[in-house]
């Protein structure tokens, strides 16, 4: 092998290494590991691979990344923007143009805070500012919900406010009380909400909680109320508090079939196993719906396909990803049942439950006997999903792959996969079970087709040409399917 070709591998093995962590990494706590190790970890290998592969740095905002690691890309790439030539400004500028438009808002005013404190303020920093801000759908409305963020952003960038309004705008951010009264609906209900209490519901939810609290509004009769105005998400945190009619019915308010498959997921395990026994059906019939919506057009072209999912201990999670790693599963399995020729998926859970739905985090991880159990039902794709701490016996699962690929099945017959979402720190990583078994880093269940193509560059039967090409067509997709930004 020649000295070009072990640097290429090498890089190959570091690309792959970052988008593992990419994935599935936020720098926050895990069952294994505290959130310091974590965020050490994390910033070493976005400086590593920042400085040696700036090119795939950039790359990775293309592909199914978490937003924490999207953040710290774009903020890395702009604090850093005199390693870049004026080639690779252009064509940083239009991912991160279409990465930021993919955000939730309040995660990229949070970047622009983080670029003041740094003091990035180069003319390319202050244009994506600017065509950030000027394609928000309403001014007025991050004006009320992000107030702090919209002013930091103004100011930084050294922004005019067009918001047609004759410079209104302007005078709720940096001149409040100058006006007796705002022509744009929104803001004169925020100015009302200080001495009316029946402006508050004309408020995003938000911003009403603080209002109902200064009024001493009744909690559970303002959360009713909200209810409109409230998103996806905030119906999900509330729905505690609001409470149920029956200790066993569903929490009102929710939208089960418009529900994303992973998020369904966590929901899903968040209830009381009273409520989704009496609940089956219908979360059952919610999960598959959203499984279909996400296999697309991959549904049924998969044939005979097994799953090992990991329902251990460990796959609680931590205070920060409660039952993360479990609703993953969770989401997988309904997700390979959809990718899987009708009648032909083969579910097997660690601990040997046999319902999806009432699955919970117990007992050690016998992923060596469970993979055993799979491959004799011959599969042609095998799907292992475990955070890849096997443990009962250890390494036994690890042995069994080695063996399988080496002396029963040299050649791949069976296609094996292992999808991990939980971070390792100490090893830059997701934890691997075998090197005969290629690992991928995966956050939520949707993107399971993808990380499948992903995992097979780090088999080895593909090289590091394939790799790129990958990635350059990532890259043309991606910007091309977010079009903000091109003149960056």
């Amino acid at each position: 092998m020649t000295t070009e070709s072990f640097a290429d591998l090498v890089a190959a093995e570091d690309v792959l290494l970052f988008v593992n962590a990419a994935i599935t990494a936020t720098g926050q706590r895990e069952f294994h590991s505290g959130a310091y190790r974590q965020q050490l970890s994390l910033d070493f290998l976005h400086a590593y691979v920042r400085v040696n592969y700036r090119r795939v740095y950039a790359a990775s905002l293309a592909l199914d990344i978490n937003d924490h690691n999207a953040v710290r890309i774009v903020r890395g790439l702009l604090e850093y923007a005199c390693d870049a030539t004026a080639g690779e400004k252009r064509t940083e500028g239009r991912l991160i143009a279409a990465r930021l438009a993919m955000l939730p808002p309040q995660r990229v005013y949070r970047l622009f805070r983080e670029l003041r404190a740094a003091r990035v303020n180069n003319r390319r920093t202050r244009a994506i500012m600017r065509d950030w801000l000027t394609a928000r759908p309403d001014p007025a409305h991050d004006a009320v919900k992000y107030r702090a963020g919209l002013k930091n952003a103004v100011r930084h960038a050294h922004l005019r406010l067009g918001d047609g309004s004759g410079g209104e705008l302007g005078d709720f951010l940096f001149r409040p009380g100058k006006l007796p009264r705002y022509r744009h609906a929104l803001l004169d209900a925020w100015r009302r909400a200080h001495y009316e209490q029946g402006a508050v519901d004309e408020l995003p939810f938000t911003i009403a909680e603080g209002f109902a609290a200064r009024h001493g509004m009744k909690r559970e009769a303002f959360l009713e109320r909200m209810v409109p105005r409230m998103t996806r998400l905030e119906r999900l945190r509330t729905q505690a508090q609001r409470g149920a009619s029956s200790p066993q019915a569903l929490p009102a308010g929710v939208d089960l079939a418009g529900m994303p498959l992973t998020r369904l997921a966590l929901y899903v395990l968040s209830l009381p196993l009273e409520v989704r026994r009496s609940h089956r059906e219908e979360l059952a019939s919610a999960l598959r719906a959203a499984a279909r919506r996400a296999a697309g057009p991959h549904a049924g072209s998969w044939g005979r396909v097994a799953a090992v999912l990991d329902d251990s201990f460990s796959s609680s999670g931590s205070g920060e990803k409660r039952r993360r790693p479990l609703a993953v599963a969770l989401a997988c399995t309904f997700l390979l049942e959809a990718l899987a020729a009708p009648d032909a998926y083969t579910p097997l859970w660690t601990s040997g439950a046999g319902d999806p739905l009432l699955v919970r985090p117990w007992g050690p991880t016998p992923l060596g006997t469970r993979v055993l159990d799979a491959l004799e039902h011959g599969p042609e794709r095998l799907v292992i999903v475990s955070d890849g701490w096997d443990n009962a016996p250890p390494g036994l699962a690890g042995e069994v792959l080695r063996v399988w690929r080496t002396r029963i099945d040299p050649d791949r017959r069976i296609s094996v996969v292992h999808v991990n979402p939980v971070y390792d720190a100490d090893g830059f990583d997701v934890r691997r079970l075998s090197p005969a078994v290629p690992t991928a880093g995966i956050r939520d269940a949707e993107d399971l087709p993808a990380l499948v193509e992903i995992a097979q560059f780090s088999e080895g039967r593909t090289g590091p040409a394939e790799l790129h090409a990958y990635l350059d067509r990532q890259v043309a997709r991606f910007v091309t399917a977010g079009r903000a930004g091109g003149t960056l």
